[in-house]
């Protein structure tokens, strides 16, 4: 097992009815920027249970977030907090939302004009202090230190992460998941589950007890995501993908183990240039690197095929292969595509997505940092 270190300051307030709670979390001086993404979250009257539980603090809305949160919308977020004189800031939606508050939350107290530096590795030194009413599972933003922003007018999709910039506390009420279309909760099962493989699936490192973390959570998600596209009323099937999703990304199943996350890298590009769904990237391109790195990854993924899918045998290459098909089979099965082709896409999407990562410097990725340009088109062809 590798050396590790653990943090994890927020807080976590779990179940039905816990919005109210609010009054008690954020400080009772607090001017607030509440951010949120699109009406629904007005329309299902989540807003209005937020201000409410406000009190008499002052707050400002600031809504249209999009999915993969747009660098220039942010700012003017930055804008409202400085036109304001805001001090707080509450985050009530998914990983989108929750990764744009982080970047308003440095962005308004960083010093350089460009704010997109800190994007390209410029350190920060403060941030607003923020806090999060989850409305949709799949990210883990809502306790972890990291975020993703999109520039869309460049086509780019960058991440940062710092400590700074830990959620104070984060409400997770699995029944405001209710009101989520199909699509954005099997988004979240493919999410949830490809940031748990990006960590498991790479090398031995006899780090047992993480292992056990990721075997059950990947059970877990094998169980909840058909019995949600049967039954979306089971608030109980919501609640353990709600934290499933948040365990799947607060840090415990890095402990002990070298993650590889060049699924995410190349995922994020499609999304960058093509708008596809970031789990929906995800699902196109794990496979691929899978396969890539077979001889690598033969080791944990037969482990997994033991452990999860609860195959038997002796080949390890055979039960190797059986999890990759198997892994695709439970992505068919709540309707998420793995082809560059079913998104319409085709080799020109492969030169795209390639050129992306050379502009970004993303040449070296996985846990072997040996996935260079040429083997990101290898991975991508394979996915046609």
């Amino acid at each position: 097992m590798l050396n590790f270190e653990f943090y994890n300051p927020t807080r976590i307030i779990f179940g039905e009815n816990t919005i109210a709670r609010l009054d008690e979390l954020v400080p009772a001086q607090a001017k607030v920027l509440v951010v949120y993404g699109g009406n629904s979250a007005k329309a299902f009257g989540t807003i209005g249970e937020v201000t409410k539980a406000l009190g008499q603090r002052k707050y400002v809305e600031f809504g249209g977030v999009e999915a993969n949160p747009d660098y220039l919308t942010l700012l003017k977020a930055v804008d409202a907090i400085k036109e304001h004189e805001l001090d707080y800031i509450l985050a009530v939606g998914g990983g989108s939302v929750i990764d744009g508050v982080k970047f308003i939350a440095a962005a308004s107290q960083f010093a350089g004009e460009d704010k997109w530096a800190i994007l390209e590795g410029a350190p920060i030194s403060q941030a607003l202090p923020f806090g999060v009413v989850l409305t949709i599972p799949a990210t883990g933003s809502e306790m972890n230190s990291g975020a993703v922003i999109s520039y869309r007018e460049r086509g780019l999709k960058r991440s940062f992460a710092s400590p700074l910039v830990f959620p104070k506390f984060s409400i997770l009420d699995p029944s405001k998941t209710l009101t989520l279309p199909e699509r954005q909760t099997m988004n979240g099962v493919v999410d949830s589950f490809v940031h748990i493989v990006e960590q498991y699936a790479t090398k031995q490192t006899g780090a047992a007890v993480t292992d056990e973390f990721a075997e059950g959570l990947l059970r877990v998600l094998l169980q909840v995501g058909p019995e949600l596209k049967a039954n979306p009323n089971s608030v109980q099937a919501r609640s353990d993908l709600m934290w499933a999703a948040t365990n799947a990304l607060n840090g415990l199943l890095r402990l002990g183990e070298v993650g590889d996350w060049s699924v995410h890298a190349i995922g994020h590009q499609l999304t960058a240039l093509y708008g596809i769904d970031h789990a929906r990237t995800l699902a196109i391109v794990l496979p691929g690197v899978w396969q890539y790195k077979l001889e690598a990854k033969q080791a944990k993924l037969a482990q997994m095929a033991r452990k999860v899918f609860g195959l038997e045998g002796d080949d390890e290459r055979e039960l190797a292969l059986a999890t990759i098909a198997k892994t695709e089979e439970f992505f068919h099965s709540l309707g998420v595509g793995t082809r560059l082709s079913d998104y319409d896409l085709d080799v020109q999407a492969v030169v795209a997505v390639v050129a992306n990562l050379e502009k970004i410097g993303a040449t070296a990725l996985g846990e072997d940092k040996d996935i260079d340009l040429v083997a990101s088109t290898k991975i991508l062809t394979s996915r046609l």
